[in-house]
């Protein structure tokens, strides 16, 4: 469905844009929200606070997806909430079906932190096949974080380090929004205040 995002700002794209046009997976438009509606009056507008910018590239994936365990919210009160590495993990006596729904909703998490891309190799099976049917993109093998965060930022120098892909007319249209003013409150906030994902044109994560 055509569909134009506007924020205060599209980063990544020339002075003055603020809008995203989308029809099917890919980008369309980028420009200034009067022009792109004007241009495109059956479009449907969704409007957000902040920054729009491309996707993130988390490149920690497989540390989170393959050597941390995601826990369930049912097993709040006995795991916590945050992800179980080392003793805690081995603790846990894995096996392919806990990593497949542990790598579910690892992903999830990921997606809430505007993640739209993933570094791999993934040598788990069932790892493989979450990854797969998320429809995130898998980027080659290349250089990991020395500390794994689900927040893309968190191992970068500037927020552009971590965008997945440029922005541009017909790209897919992977994109994230931000509750933030500008790219140095980006840089201070991290992807934790990522209030919209967008993976091939679908709206994947709202923040409630």
């Amino acid at each position: 469905m055509l569909t134009v995002h506007a924020a205060d700002a599209v980063i990544g794209a020339p002075d003055g844009a603020d809008s995203v046009a989308v029809d099917g997976g890919a980008v369309v438009a980028v420009g200034r929200y009067a022009e792109l509606t004007a241009a495109r009056p059956q479009a449907r507008v969704r409007r957000w606070s902040g920054l729009i910018t491309p996707g993130l590239l988390n490149a920690a994936a497989p540390a989170l997806l393959e050597a941390a365990y995601h826990p369930d919210p049912r097993e709040a009160d006995e795991h916590g909430t945050e992800p179980l590495t080392g003793d805690a993990l081995i603790a846990l006596g894995m096996d392919d079906a806990r990593w497949g729904a542990s790598a579910r909703r690892g992903l999830q998490r990921m997606l809430r932190h505007g993640t739209t891309a993933v570094r791999g190799p993934f040598t788990r099976p069932a790892v493989r096949t979450a990854v797969a049917r998320s429809g995130l993109r898998v980027h080659a093998p290349g250089p990991a974080p020395e500390a794994a965060s689900l927040d893309p930022l968190a191992s970068v120098p500037e927020p552009g380090d971590a965008f997945a892909a440029a922005l541009t007319v017909g790209c897919p249209a992977d994109l994230a929004v931000f509750d933030v003013p500008d790219l140095a409150a980006l840089r201070t906030e991290g992807a934790g205040s990522c209030t919209a994902t967008v993976l091939g044109g679908r709206l994947v994560f709202r923040r409630s």
